[in-house]
């Protein structure tokens, strides 16, 4: 009854986001700021549990349509959901802001971002998630405030200034972001992929519902070169040190993670999960690599 019920929870919070989001900000954290940043970790997971419960409710009709664990469950106690899920957001952002007020401005675009994604608050009655581009690019924006804007946010507000470790400047930070951009949009083209004839009857605009899953995936792949790409010029150019360029291990797993699925048929629900796992796994790997100074560490 416990594992059921842990199963079930980590279904609907989708768990395996929450996770890479919240190690996603532990390590840019550790990597702008020479900390570790624990307090930051746990916000951002929080961030994205309330995020990702309150679309996990709106977009109940979709996921029963493609069969998404969880999905059942939700459907039966949508209104606790959605209560859970607002009473956790408010009560979170009084608590946080007494503690670290200057993440309450980013907190609250990120959930004001987080709003406009699932519920109609759009001009027309529309939502981001309906809306062609913007949906994806939505996703990777909420990703890159957590990710990137917490954590300098912080380093502002803890020195008076943004004092970066040796090796990190300005130039650093965009090619970090420039980096995990189109990294991250693979993820949600991904995901789509795995979506497209729960969106085709929703009528969502993916990328797959409108060009066709060959189509998407040709985007997939350009956007992990892209992100290589961004990697590698960056290092090269001596603006990124080898301590982030390293990451660049994770755009090329990625794209031979999908070349294997394109080879097996269409995306299932637990290639998704996998993969996002994988990426988990991958950060969690690299601060051992670090904390045990195994070569090139601290490079």
């Amino acid at each position: 009854a416990l594992m059921g019920a842990l199963r079930t929870f980590a279904s609907i919070s989708r768990l395996h986001i929450v996770a890479i989001a919240a190690l996603g900000t532990f390590t840019f954290g550790w990597l702008f700021t020479g900390n570790y940043l624990w307090q930051l970790a746990v916000i951002c997971a929080l961030d994205w549990f309330v995020v990702n419960l309150l679309n996990r409710a709106v977009d109940l009709d979709e996921d029963i349509a493609n069969s998404i664990s969880g999905a059942s469950f939700v459907e039966r106690h949508k209104t606790a959901v959605i209560a859970v899920g607002f009473g956790v957001l408010l009560l979170s952002l009084v608590a946080v802001h007494f503690s670290f007020p200057s993440l309450t401005p980013f907190r609250l675009c990120y959930h004001s971002l987080g709003l406009a994604y699932n519920w109609r608050l759009l001009p027309g009655k529309r939502r981001i998630k309906e809306l062609y581009f913007w949906k994806n690019t939505a996703s990777a924006i909420g990703f890159l405030i957590t990710l990137f804007a917490y954590p300098l946010a912080w380093l502002y507000d803890s020195a008076g200034a943004f004092a970066f470790p040796t090796g990190i400047n300005w130039a650093t930070v965009w090619c970090a972001m420039l980096f995990f951009f189109p990294l991250e949009l693979s993820y949600e083209v991904l995901y789509d992929l795995r979506d497209e004839p729960g969106d085709r009857a929703a009528g969502v605009a993916t990328y797959p519902v409108v060009h066709g899953p060959a189509v998407a995936g040709y985007i997939l792949q350009g956007l992990l070169a892209l992100s290589l790409s961004t990697m590698i010029g960056g290092y090269v150019a001596g603006l990124v040190p080898w301590r982030l360029a390293i990451m660049g291990a994770a755009p090329i797993l990625q794209f031979a993670a999908f070349r294997y699925l394109l080879r097996q048929g269409r995306v299932g629900t637990s290639d998704c999960v996998n993969l996002t796992w994988l990426g988990a796994a991958l950060l969690m790997c690299y601060h051992l690599w670090e904390i045990l100074e195994l070569p090139g560490a601290g490079g």
